[in-house]
């Protein structure tokens, strides 16, 4: 084959992924403005009285960026006879240390402004996300900040009736005598709305996956033989793991690494 006729093969370059270290200043500088760029472009904002603050998407993208997962620690179930209230604890594991780095704690409750018909599933949910988003404050409101936006998560401030509320007209008085009677056509539908809901079963407690499990997860994940597409999965879905599907994770992730392991020494 003559020269002319040779195709040369170029390497394939990999497309570099730029990660920053927070404990360099410069570094989480230039993350503040892709930071700011990411946020602006999904709309990962709310706005409150002109001020823009920040939903826990656009803070766990800025934990992501560092190299810092949040784990749920713990759910507990706080509620009495009269309000559903869950209380979560969050952890923040910098994956490249194996560390702990940061912790946040939230709760939730039916009693706050637009939560009274709120589900059981999603009063728990809201704190977790509540102390994800908090955990996340405790370390990076300053990288938050510096891209231009409120240093407080958007889900904290519906704390205590902080989102505003539009003021109402003021209501003429009408004289007793002049308000004609209702008809009892007109109030038996409203007596089937506000009926109390029939009782619904409470589902069965589910015992999460503890921090130590998921360390553990973690661990096994940044073993070489494990490869980017698994590693990212399992990150996503971590939380969501009950007790049982931890164990096993654990068990096929230290198996997979044996296994491959070992082939590799075979084909050596």
């Amino acid at each position: 084959m003559s020269e002319a006729t040779k195709t040369i093969k170029e390497p394939i370059r990999k497309t570099k992924v730029e990660s920053y270290d927070i404990s360099r200043s410069d570094e989480t500088l230039h993350l503040a403005t892709d930071l700011a760029k990411f946020i602006k472009e999904n709309k990962l904002t709310t706005t409150v009285q002109g001020k823009e603050f920040v939903n826990v998407e656009g803070w766990q993208y800025a934990g992501s960026r560092l190299g810092i997962v949040p784990i749920v620690d713990h759910v507990i179930n706080v509620s009495n006879d009269q309000e559903l209230k869950y209380q979560a604890k969050v952890t923040l594991f910098d994956m490249r240390s194996g560390q702990t780095v940061g912790a946040g704690f939230a709760i939730c409750s039916s009693k706050e402004q637009g939560k009274k018909f709120y589900q059981e599933f999603a009063i728990m949910s809201m704190a977790q996300t509540r102390a994800i988003g908090k955990a996340y404050r405790n370390i990076l409101a300053w990288i938050i900040r510096a891209a231009g936006y409120e240093p407080t998560p958007a889900e904290e401030m519906e704390y205590g009736g902080n989102m505003p509320v539009a003021a109402q007209p003021a209501m003429a008085v009408v004289p007793a005598a002049a308000a004609p009677a209702p008809a009892a056509e007109a109030t038996a539908p409203m007596k089937a709305v506000v009926a109390e809901p029939a009782a619904v079963e409470a589902p069965a407690a589910v015992t999460y996956a503890s921090a130590s499990q998921k360390e553990e997860i973690i661990r096994l994940l940044n073993h070489p033989v494990i490869t980017r597409q698994e590693k990212t999965k399992m990150l996503l879905n971590i939380n969501r793991l009950d007790d049982e599907r931890a164990t096993q994770a654990i068990a096929k992730l230290k198996k997979a690494i044996d296994d491959r392991e070992n082939g590799q020494s075979a084909a050596a």
